[in-house]
């Protein structure tokens, strides 16, 4: 089978086949990822800002990261969330206790 510019042609949308650099998969892909990288800035202004409580700041960071606050009080990532929030070790273990007393209450 020989290759053959016109045969290619008819397997590509129009969009591409005129040359639009705004349509197409590369273009969605390019879009996408800087959709993902202002969600993401913001993301990092939301889990520092000190308008926001301790609460809005570590559900910021948890997006973010898309993990969850570790349940253990002795948890090696709580440093790293207290220092990424901007808030104490006490303030994020005290976010874990309410979200723990909030999950036993019915």
């Amino acid at each position: 089978m020989s290759s053959n510019p016109r045969n290619l042609s008819s397997h590509l949308s129009p969009a591409a086949d005129h040359g639009d650099a705004s349509a197409g998969y590369p273009a969605r892909i390019i879009r996408e990822q800087n959709e993902e990288a202002e969600r993401a800035q913001r993301e990092r202004i939301e889990q520092s800002s000190e308008l926001n409580s301790p609460a809005m700041r570590i559900r910021a960071w948890e997006r973010l990261h898309r993990l969850t606050l570790p349940r253990g009080p002795a948890h090696a990532v709580l440093d790293v969330v207290a220092k990424a929030t901007r808030l104490t070790l006490e303030q994020v273990r005290e976010e874990q206790q309410r979200r723990s007393e909030s999950a036993r209450s019915p």
